[in-house]
């Protein structure tokens, strides 16, 4: 079995409709660790001893967390600064994350198309994210593809409740190590594992 690991990252979750209702469902999966960061470090004092310990026990982490601003939550910037130090994830002697895989749990509220080079920002997502695909290069990590719930303003509960769950399946086949890691960076999207062949 592969060891999971969700770095959460809302500042206001009471405000939410797709976080809440995601936690829901990832709280609770067994063999998944969730750390909510926010929760943790409230004035984003990070303890970087507990959080590379973190690192050090998993081999698949996630950043889950708003698309604000075409980036993520200000925690998670602390969080990278801080914790990816010279030496213990990256530079010539940094070698604790080697071979790990490294992604992010997104929601946008624009649609899939608007992310794209035709659409309204110009770019796709995967353009936006790279410093975190970037950094996952640097630390000798590979970024797998993110799972990304587009055009979430626009969602009812029963959308948002299937999302969920689709949620959930990758992340127990992720788990239950149920697929080939080598096509993972090559996907658009970490929804579209589950139209992959399961592992027997």
């Amino acid at each position: 079995m592969a060891r999971v690991l969700i770095n959460f990252a809302h500042p206001a979750l009471e405000k939410s409709r797709v976080h809440s209702q995601l936690l829901r469902v990832v709280k609770h999966i067994p063999g998944v660790t969730f750390n909510d960061l926010y929760e943790q470090y409230p004035d984003l004092d990070i303890n970087v001893a507990r959080e590379q310990q973190l690192l050090e026990q998993h081999d698949i982490i996630f950043m889950q967390h708003p698309f604000y601003w075409y980036s993520a939550p200000a925690i998670v910037k602390q969080w990278m600064d801080l914790v990816l130090e010279h030496g213990w994830a990256y530079g010539h002697k940094g070698k604790a994350l080697t071979g790990k895989y490294f992604s992010n749990i997104i929601s946008a509220g624009g649609s899939e198309h608007s992310y794209s080079l035709e659409g309204h920002h110009g770019h796709t997502i995967h353009d936006f994210l790279l410093p975190f695909i970037q950094t996952a290069k640097l630390c000798n990590m590979q970024y797998a593809a993110p799972f990304v719930l587009y055009g979430v303003h626009r969602q009812d509960l029963s959308d948002i409740q299937e999302d969920a769950a689709q949620l959930k399946q990758v992340l127990e086949r992720l788990r239950d190590d149920k697929f080939d890691l080598t096509p993972l960076p090559g996907l658009a999207n970490l929804n579209q594992l589950l139209q992959l062949p399961a592992q027997t």
